[in-house]
């Protein structure tokens, strides 16, 4: 009952935002500094900003020597002041993970607080709330927290760009020169941070919202948007450019455009028109795994939908479509698909659940859609810690107890969510999974992931190469079958990169000092073309692990010529 009381008092708290931030970082901190540097992507962005950092270039953007021109230099720059802030007061941060985090962590943090308070004008106070809370676990959101790139500060410019667009919509002649000046200038970081996708989001909203709104019996290319001038666009448009125009211009003369021919044409086309690294996807695949991506809070945005639809003829409902379904569709229609893709519309469809929750008269769902949300949220709560279980088991033949503790706390968690769901208390059920979800991902993010020692094969191949020689250059190391980014964030970017065994002989006979790690199936060529070259080489220890980017087992050596 205590609890029952709590849950019911904690949307009108008079200061929502103290607990939403003590939510999130229950939900966000395990793991955050304990998880090593990951592969590829959250290792690339790191590398990259701590080469920015290391060469004071904040222009280019480079991993090891290779220009990487993929994406704005905006979460670079946030990456990197994060980095100069902490080495200010004393924290070497400059080789520490979670410091490149930090951004990504606090986007997330914005985001969650923006659904609540921007989010009061198109549900109210309490479902705004409420829909915070449900975001904040949403396990696509909880993942981008823990890795160091562009998509949980993406989502933060997005949701304050849509909240205040929203207000617009509904009151025009309310909405001020600073609110739309604030939603132009958040849409230029937008830009800053992944190009087109922050802009890419409000248009394909106007857009819609434009069709829907016009007069009944109009034709099709009658539009009808009132709200458009409320969003000043004569100047505004401008002012988002000038965030982001500078340092496109300083980009491309430092790379006599290549980064234009190469992030266009070879990143966010190819995306478009095929499963860029192997990460194709079919039409549908989203909401597929909306369950999983969304949990826990899946199974009431699915339960809304229906609802949703039948009170489309309302404004606030009608925006949070708009805001959701195009976009939605816009990525299922894209060939490259990876989960975090479809996370800028995940504010509107908590709000539009959270608004499902608390409305005396809501529309239920079909029995079928139903048993589907309940299907996802209970086998996603058990089934995460038990997978988990199977990974430690099957990698590292051991039963982790963290895995078990997490499992129990699945269970109690569906357990109690399916009472809620049986009883209707659908604002209580809302709150109450993400309050539950807290010991789910704790147990693995902290209990489970760091101590599979046989994933992380980049930070103690970089422990045994300090070991043997503390204070190695970078420069000094080469390395042959293990070129990881994670292992270039470990060991600094100016690692030597070597083709194959004979490389690596070549490479310890160029100078005197030199170490290189060979893979088990390139040891024996490099044996051999050392005894040509007449080096007598020393082998100074061994490290096994699992390459999981890869999906197989490495034992990389490490020689010295004597």
């Amino acid at each position: 009952m205590r609890a029952a009381a709590f849950l019911d008092r904690l949307p009108e708290t008079r200061r929502p935002a103290v607990w939403l931030v003590l939510l999130c970082l229950l939900l966000w901190l395990p793991g955050f500094f304990t998880i090593p540097a990951g592969d590829r992507d959250e290792s690339r962005f790191a590398q990259a900003t701590r080469q920015m950092v290391e060469s004071g270039d904040y222009v280019r953007i480079r991993l090891g020597e290779v220009e990487r021109n993929k994406k704005p230099a905006g979460i670079h720059w946030a990456q990197a002041a994060t980095v100069h802030a902490l080495e200010a007061v004393g924290i070497p941060a400059r080789g520490q993970i979670w410091a490149y985090r930090l951004p990504s962590l606090v986007g997330a943090l914005i985001a969650v607080l923006a659904t609540c308070l921007l989010g009061r004008a198109l549900v109210g106070r309490r479902a705004a709330f409420i829909a915070a809370a449900m975001l904040a676990p949403c396990m696509v959101l909880l993942v981008e927290t823990h890795i160091a790139k562009t998509d949980a500060a993406l989502l933060a410019t997005i949701a304050i760009a849509m909240g205040l667009m929203g207000k617009a919509y509904l009151s025009p002649d309310a909405f001020t020169a600073r609110q739309a000046a604030a939603f132009w200038a958040v849409l230029g970081i937008g830009v800053l941070l992944k190009g087109p996708i922050a802009p890419m989001v409000p248009l394909l909203a106007g857009i819609t919202l434009a069709v829907m709104d016009r007069p009944a019996g109009a034709r099709l290319w009658r539009l009808s948007a009132p709200w458009l001038p409320a969003l000043r666009m004569g100047w505004g448009v401008p002012l988002m450019v000038l965030f982001a125009a500078p340092w496109f211009v300083a980009i491309g003369i430092a790379t006599e455009g290549r980064f234009f021919s190469e992030a266009i044409g070879g990143d966010m086309l190819d995306k478009v028109s095929s499963g860029e690294e192997a990460h194709w996807g079919p039409p549908g695949m989203y909401a597929a795994i909306f369950g999983i991506t969304a949990f826990p809070s899946a199974w009431i945005v699915l339960r809304s939908l229906p609802g949703s639809w039948a009170d489309r003829m309302q404004a606030p409902v009608r925006f949070l479509l708009a805001w959701a379904v195009p976009t939605w569709l816009l990525f299922e229609a894209v060939q490259t698909k990876l989960p975090h893709y479809t996370l800028p519309a995940f504010p509107a469809l908590m709000l539009l659940g959270a608004r499902w929750a608390l409305d005396p008269l809501r529309q239920e769902a079909p029995a079928w859609m139903r048993w589907l949300g309940n299907a996802a949220v209970t086998g996603v709560a058990v089934g995460l810690p038990v997978v988990a279980l199977a990974a430690v088991l099957r990698v590292e033949q051991r039963i982790d107890p963290f895995a078990v503790f997490g499992i129990a706390a699945g269970v109690f968690m569906a357990w109690t969510l399916m009472r809620m769901a049986r009883a209707a208390e659908w604002g209580r059920a809302a709150l109450a999974g993400a309050i539950l979800a807290v010991p789910v991902y704790a147990a693995v993010l902290e209990g489970v992931i760091p101590r599979m020692q046989a994933v992380w094969l980049s930070p103690r191949l970089a422990a045994q190469v300090a070991a043997v020689a503390p204070g190695l250059p970078a420069d000094r190391f080469g390395v042959v079958g293990h070129h990881e980014p994670s292992l270039q964030f470990a060991m600094g970017g100016g690692i030597r990169l070597l083709r194959d065994g004979p490389a690596a002989a070549t490479f310890l006979a160029e100078a005197p000092g030199r170490i290189a790690a060979v893979n088990d199936r390139q040891e024996a060529a490099f044996r051999s073309a050392a005894a040509e070259r007449g080096l007598a080489v020393r082998e100074l220890g061994t490290v096994t692990g699992l390459n999981y980017v890869r999906g197989r087992w490495v034992t990389m050596s490490l020689f010295r010529v004597e």
